[in-house]
Formats: structure tokens, C-alpha cells, sequence
């Protein structure tokens, strides 16, 4: 009976995380919260104002966008630090299938609320371990240039530049002597001021309390102003998808288009110190007033000067080093990275599909043909370098046949060391009884060695004829008439009768 009420009641704190901290709300996390809902606060309206213009939607609807998750990740979220709303890359999705039309992004956010909904629901967040680091950087970098860009035309003053990222390039040179003095002169001097104080954050000493309330403020300013890091979390990702789905469904209903997590201003709510996920009601209760009494200024702000923010936000998300990286620790990752990167200047979309399907396949090729060593000698040892799936057992069974048929003198045993085989499947074992059956033929005998319990349990039930298993490559040696360890030396004395397969790409 005990545990039952255990279960019951730790299910509504799994679907709540409210539920886990706010027993234990305190003055002191209060006090943090505060610090940190005003600092993001702060952050964030500036921000959605210019990514309203990213998704070519009203100013204000940056604004609608960006109060719902606060309050509904207060609730669902498992972060203390991340804060949803409007994102730069999202705003970017966003003007892609939106055609400036707000009622557009508000379904948008409806139906993509209802999809990350369902797939927290069916806990289907084990999908985002198949997007690889690669095809993120890819993105990512791409994202970068591709917004920085598409501001270009803000700062400038021309007008009618068209969407797609080539002909933007395109155009741009080619009427940038219609620039408009007045706007290149405040765009660039608003983007010199946020590169200034990016640049003064990481030289500035924190303000003690003896410090005058003015040198304080200064500092907040500019740490607040300066700060599009990322921190590394490692949280459930269905409830995320959970919090997500709700926090996008209920914005729809308060004319919010698309809204994610937040990199630059996560980061800002992890500095403030916040304590629990409350920080995100302050935040959104300074959105609400900034709703109610600012609006009617919208209209002066000029478009070089929210260009200028955005350029300054998204620019620290262009790694450039990534592709060095890339070459010194693992050249074959460049592919998807490079597929992802050149295709989202095409379509964002179009690339990160087209990176997911490419890292797909990489992985997919290097199931279908795993690792084996081969050693050759009175005994011919194969030792496959991983677990053995179906795509796998045809080329195991032509490479074994290939090197046990093609010698001068056919060895009498072929030993399967399956020390690094942690699984198998039933394609698999079907493909070993014919190999057992083909080598019979020929008058030679296949033994199985070091095989973990749950392939040797598989290999028994099947009730292979012809079956038969040793503990240790030693005592299969002796059983097929060598002595221990003769097919190691041949490989060492001999390194052209030893191969690894796959090579060259693989490696």
C-alpha cells in the first residue's frame, strides 16, 4: 500500500516539475528570481521586437510571443535556467511560411504546438539524439550568415530585396549605391555600441556593493546587453517537448507565432543566478507591461537600429572553427556538416534534412559493414569489430568464404571471435546457419568463441546444426588441430595476409 501512494504520487510530480521545487521556495530564491526575470526581462523585448521583423510579422507580435512561455515553462519545464520565446532562427522558419501574414504564424504555432505535443506525449523525444553535432553546426553557422545577411538591406535602407539568400546577395551589391546614408550611419553606430559593450563584458571586473548605485547599474547594463552564450544541460527531453507543445498551443490563442528555447537569453538567466523556473514570471510580467504601455512607440523604431541587434545576437552563432575540428578529430563528419551548411543558404529546411538523411546513411553504412579483423594461418580467426545486424551478415559471409576458399591450402577450422559482438539478429543467425552449411561443403568447420550471454542464448536457441562454442580463442585453436596462437604470429610475420574492413572511409 505504501508504495502505491509512492507511484501516485510521483507521477504528478514527474508531469508537474512545479511540483519538485516549490515546496522548497524560499525569500532568498525570491530574491534571485526577481534579479533574473527583470535581467532577462530586460533581454528579451528588444529582441522580440527585432525578430518580429526576422518572421516579417508587426512589431508587436514579438511581443505576443513572448510572455506565454514564460509562464508556462514556470510550470512544465525541467530547466531552471532556459526561458522560451521568440528565437532568431525560428523567426527565420517563420518568414519562410508565413508570407507576412500574422494570421499564418499564429496557425503555425498552433499546429506546431499540437506536434511537439504528441511526440512528448508518445515519448518520442529519443528523435533528437538522431540530429548529429555536425549537422546542428551546420545549421547553426549557416543561420547565421544566412540572418546576418538578411539585415544587410535594414542597415542600408533598400528596400525590395528579395527573400532567397542568393538573389538577396545578388541584389544587394548590385543597388547597394541606393544606400541610405541616414540609415547605414544609426544602423552601424547601433551595431559598433553592442559590439563595444560584447567587447567591455569580457574585460569588465564585477561591481562590488561598495560601489556607487551608478557604477552598479553601468555594469548590469552592459552585462545584460552583452551576454548570446550556451550552457549544457541535460534535461528530460519529452517533458521539454511537453512544455513546449503547451507553451506554443496556449500562445496561438494570445496571437503568438512559434516560440523555442532561447540560447542568449537562457544564458542570461543562468549568470542573474536564477533559483528556480519563477524567473520566467517575472519575465513575462514585464512583456505584459510593456504590451500595455508601450506599444504606441513601436512605430518610431527605426529598422537599422533592430538590424543591428539582430546582427549582434546571431553573429557569436557562426563557428568557424568547427570545421577544423572536424578535420584533425574526424574528416568523414565534414560531409554532413558541409551538406547541412551549403544547403540551408537553399532553403534552412531543405538542410537539416538533407544533413539528417546524410549522417543517416553514414550511420547505416557503418552498420552494414562493421570492422573485422582477419588473421590468417592454420586457423583462420575473423574477429568483427562490433555487433552484427542484418545489413552486415552478407558481406560477413562473402569476406569469411572469399579468404577460407581463395587460399593455397584451405584451413580445416575458421574461428568467429565474437568478444566485441554484444547482439544479434535473426537475419543474422539464418545468414550463419548457411555460411555453417557452405563451409561444411567444403570440408571445413566454423567454431564460435568468447560469445556474451545474450548472443550465445540466441545462437543456442536456434539449434543450429553444426553449432559449437568455446570459451576463450585458445581452447577453439586446439579443438580445430592448432596450436595456440599460431594465427596470431602469422599475422605479425606476415602483415599482407592481415586485413580491416571496412578501410579508408571508415577510418
Amino acid at each position: 500500500m505504501p508504495a502505491r501512494g509512492r507511484c501516485g504520487c510521483a507521477e504528478p510530480r514527474r508531469l508537474l516539475p512545479v511540483l519538485r521545487w516549490l515546496p522548497r521556495y524560499s525569500l532568498r530564491c525570491l530574491r534571485l528570481d526577481l534579479l533574473a526575470g527583470l535581467s532577462v526581462g530586460l533581454t528579451v523585448v528588444p529582441q522580440a521586437l527585432a525578430y518580429a521583423e526576422l518572421a516579417g510579422l508587426p512589431l508587436q507580435y514579438g511581443l505576443y510571443s513572448s510572455f506565454m512561455g514564460c509562464f508556462v515553462y514556470c510550470f512544465l519545464g525541467t530547466a531552471k535556467d532556459v526561458t522560451l520565446g521568440p528565437t532568431a532562427i525560428m523567426s527565420l522558419l517563420v518568414s519562410s511560411y508565413a508570407f507576412h501574414e500574422p494570421v499564418y504564424a499564429i496557425l503555425l504555432a498552433f499546429l506546431s504546438g499540437c506536434i511537439q505535443l504528441a511526440m512528448g506525449l508518445l515519448h518520442l523525444g529519443f528523435l533528437l539524439d538522431f540530429i548529429s553535432y555536425p549537422v546542428i553546426k551546420g545549421f547553426t553557422s549557416a543561420a547565421s550568415i544566412t540572418i546576418s545577411f538578411n539585415q544587410v538591406k535594414n542597415i542600408l535602407g533598400l528596400q525590395g530585396i528579395p527573400r532567397q539568400f542568393y538573389l538577396q546577395v545578388y541584389e544587394t551589391l548590385r543597388r547597394i549605391g541606393e544606400t541610405r546614408a541616414g540609415d547605414a550611419i544609426l544602423g552601424l553606430a547601433c551595431l559598433a555600441a553592442l559590439l563595444g559593450l560584447r567587447a567591455m563584458k569580457s574585460r569588465l571586473r564585477p561591481a562590488a556593493r561598495a560601489e556607487p548605485l551608478a557604477a552598479r547599474i553601468s555594469y548590469l547594463i552592459v552585462w545584460t546587453s552583452a551576454t548570446a552564450a550556451q550552457n549544457n544541460y541535460r534535461i528530460d527531453p519529452n517533458q521539454e517537448l511537453l512544455a513546449m507543445g503547451f507553451a506554443n498551443i496556449l500562445g496561438s490563442f494570445v496571437s503568438s507565432y512559434p516560440i523555442t528555447g532561447s540560447f542568449g537569453r537562457t544564458a542570461v538567466n543562468a549568470q542573474s543566478g536564477v533559483c528556480t523556473p519563477a524567473g520566467g514570471l517575472v519575465t513575462g510580467a514585464l512583456v505584459l507591461l510593456s504590451l500595455a504601455y508601450l506599444t504606441s512607440l513601436f512605430y518610431y523604431i527605426p529598422k537599422a537600429a533592430l538590424a543591428a541587434v539582430i546582427i549582434a545576437a546571431v553573429g557569436p552563432m557562426f563557428d568557424a572553427g568547427i570545421f577544423s575540428r572536424l578535420w584533425r578529430v574526424k574528416r568523414l563528419d565534414l560531409v554532413p556538416l558541409c551538406v547541412t551548411f551549403l544547403l540551408c543558404f537553399w532553403e534552412v529546411q531543405y538542410g537539416i534534412v538533407a544533413g539528417v538523411v546524410v549522417s543517416g546513411v553514414l550511420l547505416l553504412y557503418s552498420i552494414a559493414r562493421p570492422p573485422v579483423k582477419v588473421w590468417e594461418g592454420d586457423v583462420l580467426l575473423v574477429q568483427p569489430g562490433s555487433s552484427l545486424h542484418f545489413p552486415a551478415i552478407e558481406s560477413l559471409r562473402d569476406m569469411i568464404c572469399s579468404h577460407a576458399l581463395a587460399a593455397a591450402s584451405a584451413p580445416r577450422c575458421i574461428i568467429l571471435d565474437c568478444r566485441h559482438v554484444s547482439s544479434i539478429d535473426y537475419t543474422v543467425v539464418v545468414g550463419l546457419a548457411e555460411l555453417l552449411r557452405e563451409l561444411r561443403t567444403h570440408g571445413i568447420s566454423l567454431a564460435f568463441c568468447s560469445l556474451q550471454d545474450p548472443v550465445l542464448q540466441v545462437l543456442l536457441s536456434a539449434d543450429l546444426e553444426g553449432f559449437q562454442h568455446f570459451p576463450s580463442r585458445e581452447e577453439a585453436e586446439w579443438c580445430g588441430g592448432a596450436e595456440p596462437g599460431s594465427s596470431e604470429a602469422a599475422t605479425f610475420s606476415s602483415s599482407s595476409q592481415s586485413s580491416l574492413l571496412p578501410s579508408g572511409l571508415l577510418q
